[in-house]
């Protein structure tokens, strides 16, 4: 009986360093855990050769047979090179899809796993290994209890065989999906099997004869071609039964011939001696050379009957649609499986791994270095699939969020989205996703979705469709709702600015809206943020306060005291008018550079800068209002120290979410302080002193504040 360790014997000269293959050897030798019997790590290396693997995807399967092979490895201070760590990690992450499938996808979502094993493998070789592993697995089913081969046969027919097949590894793929099969449908698959007329040995002998007579016909006729034939296996007949809803009898594809040419004039040549040397079946004759298929296939197609009086269908196309027909748009895999096989990316990346095949073949051939050696799985998929509590598979746009996830699954649960976990802890909103995270949503009972996730800044929504499916929500209000709501947004924002009661009107071209209400309505549809409208129309006061001044005004830049730049390096403030003065940014009211500021000269601390609308300022300008003097924002801007209340729920984790929240958005967090209101049923209040350089950045801490779990509010304190 052959044993794990004499395995080795299969590797080539030098797969593996000599201190990894003896401690291997060793563990092997002691009866260590294994993955499969040693007949299974026998075959798979066996069907890797066939493959025209690579030292190292050899070396890869083999170590990955050893239960734990790495931290095994780490305590026996043996070093596992950097290459083949990375095709075992790969065959770790296979082995997190297979168990996602048995214990939630289970058919459901085929596709989607499908494609989450492609973005976790960083190595695209490790598929290889788990095609090889898995019919390896599959031919020796037989000696495993029945609910085990159930399982293992609806993940080949599920995952492998599909792969197999757009990876155009033909011979892997008929055996996987009639190994499959005949576990899932035993008694369907027996059924076919005695209506064959002959057994699968006398269907090849079948193609052999006709091949034979076909290529003496093409060679006295001076038509240089290749000739391939193949019988077509049990699991593709029941397809065709199915497909045609017709009897066995009635299918003319069961054997076939595909005879490759150099050019179009030949293709037609070699029907003509096709029919000239069977009879043709009627109305079995397609011309996807005259009329290509939507997807640009091109062949010809025609059934006859053959030797021995049995149907026989012949292709014929050039060597051009050939490789065309098996690596370009015109795939088999897609006309087979459909069009929701994947997008662009994964068609890329398919196709690239399927050319490195081929040239594996060649250079195996041609006896030199196969091109898969040292390869990377450099075409990254540009796509991140995450999971639901159940295993199902998301597909989302890089940089997607939680709240993009939730609309993904369906439009309510993102309408209805409250909060989220990931991972099992509860993230905000705006948290971006990575591939193999899985995601719960929590939802209300009520669809209520928020103005603000339709702003870019506030970094909610990554994906346009989610944004329509928002906007179209809020379309759907009627006219003074959308009002009031974009009245309201705008308000609170033009508050924080001091510029509450400003004209409108001078803004509007900016936004290609023809009148106020106009503009509102774009503003509670998201199509324009209510900071855009802010900043507009500080521009404009800021242009005219330029042309207003005389061009000869000097204006002094005033340096704060000292104590104000050590704390927060407070941004230079220019004085109008006024030279030789110290200014100061009033604690009362923090403004930060983008606000309308104004200045307030004070007996003995110079002149102290104030937000329009600051209470305190408001009560000194009544008072003595010639000390009320115009200022500005300078050039050059620092951070400024802004106080922020919080109002909330208590629960885990509040406070690293807010202090993350904070870094994320690259600010400071001078000091935090929590305590519970007395009486509030849970309620929390949280008082925030951060660093923040501009007003901008201000007002979106302050919606990603309100976005987080818990919070009820987040205003400057």
């Amino acid at each position: 009986m052959t044993s794990h360790a004499e395995a080795l014997a299969r590797l080539p000269a030098g797969a593996l360093p000599t201190p990894l293959a003896t401690f291997w050897r060793e563990r092997a030798e002691a009866g260590a855990p294994m993955r499969d019997r040693a007949d299974v790590l026998f075959d798979t290396l066996a069907i890797l050769s066939t493959l025209n693997a690579d030292a190292e995807v050899m070396a890869a399967a083999l170590l990955d047979a050893l239960v734990d092979i790495e931290p095994l490895a780490a305590q026996a201070k043996v070093e596992i090179p950097e290459r083949l760590q990375v095709l075992l990690e790969g065959q770790r992450a296979s082995s997190r899809v297979w168990a996602l499938h048995r214990d939630h996808g289970g058919g459901r979502n085929p596709e989607g796993m499908r494609r989450l094993l492609l973005a976790l493998v960083r190595d695209l070789r490790v598929v290889t290994i788990v095609l090889a592993r898995q019919l390896s697995r599959m031919r020796a089913a037989w000696r495993l209890p029945a609910e085990e081969q159930r399982a293992l046969a609806q993940l080949t027919r599920d995952i492998h065989a599909p792969l197999a097949n757009r990876l155009g590894i033909w011979q892997l793929k008929w055996e996987l999906e009639d190994l499959a099969f005949r576990v899932l449908e035993a008694d369907t698959y027996v059924r076919i099997a005695r209506l064959l007329d002959d057994n699968r040995s006398g269907r090849e002998r079948f193609i052999q004869s006709a091949l034979a007579q076909l290529r003496e016909v093409l060679a006295d006729n001076g038509i240089a071609a290749d000739i391939a034939g193949r019988p077509k296996h049990i699991y593709s007949i029941w397809k065709k039964m199915r497909k045609k809803d017709a009897p066995i009898g009635e299918l003319y594809d069961l054997r076939a011939l595909r005879v490759l040419v150099d050019d179009v004039p030949s293709c037609y040549a070699v029907l003509g001696l096709v029919h000239a040397l069977w009879v043709p079946v009627p109305s079995e004759f397609d011309d996807y050379i005259a009329r290509p298929k939507p997807n640009g296939y091109r062949s010809l197609h025609t059934a006859v009957i053959g030797p021995e009086g049995k149907t026989l269908e012949v292709q014929i196309r050039t060597r051009e649609m050939h490789a065309q027909a098996e690596l370009g748009v015109a795939a088999h895999w897609r006309y087979k499986e459909g069009s929701a096989a994947g997008g662009a990316a994964m068609d890329k990346r398919i196709a690239w791994m399927r050319k490195l095949l081929e040239q594996a073949a060649d250079a195996a051939k041609d006896g030199e270095a196969s091109p898969l050696q040292g390869m990377d799985a450099d075409l990254a998929e540009e796509r991140v699939y995450a999971l639901t509590p159940n295993g199902d598979v998301v597909d989302l746009p890089q940089g997607g969020t939680v709240l993009d996830f939730a609309y993904q699954v369906h439009t309510m649960v993102g309408h209805r989205c409250r909060g989220a976990k990931v991972d099992g802890r509860i993230v905000p909103l705006g948290t971006q996703l990575h591939t193999g995270q899985r995601v719960e949503i929590l939802t209300g009972k009520t669809a209520e979705p928020r103005r603000d996730w339709l702003q870019a800044g506030s970094g909610f929504l990554a994906s346009s469709r989610s944004r329509d499916k928002v906007r179209a929500w809020f379309n759907k209000l009627d006219r003074a709702r959308n009002l009031q709501a974009g009245r309201d947004m705008l308000d609170r924002d033009l508050r924080r600015m001091g510029l509450l009661h400003t004209d409108l009107q001078p803004v509007l071209g900016k936004f290609n809206a023809a009148t106020v209400d106009e503009l509102l309505v774009l503003v509670a549809l998201g199509d324009v943020g209510p900071n855009q409208v802010g900043r507009a129309l500080l521009e404009l006061e800021r242009a005219a306060q330029e042309a207003a001044a005389p061009a000869a005004s000097a204006s002094t830049s005033i340096v704060p005291p000292k104590s104000q730049v050590s704390a927060s390096k407070a941004s230079t403030v220019t004085v109008q008018g006024v030279d030789n003065l110290l200014a100061q940014v009033a604690r009362c009211c923090q403004p930060l550079p983008g606000e309308a500021i104004v200045g307030y000269l004070t007996r003995a601390r110079g002149v102290s800068v104030h937000r329009p609308d600051c209470a305190a300022f408001l009560r000194l300008a009544g008072i003595q209002p010639a000390r009320v003097l115009p200022v500005e924002w300078g050039a050059q801007r620092g951070g400024q120290q802004v106080a922020i209340r919080i109002e909330g729920i208590d629960r885990k984790w509040l406070l690293k979410d807010i202090t993350t929240l904070v870094a994320q958005l690259g600010l400071h967090v001078v000091s935090l302080h929590a305590e519970q209101v007395r009486g509030g049923h849970g309620q929390v209040h949280v008082q925030l002193q951060a660093r923040v350089p501009d007003f901008g950045q201000l007002g979106l801490l302050l919606a990603r504040l309100e976005s987080l779990p818990g919070i009820e509010s987040a205003r400057r304190g």
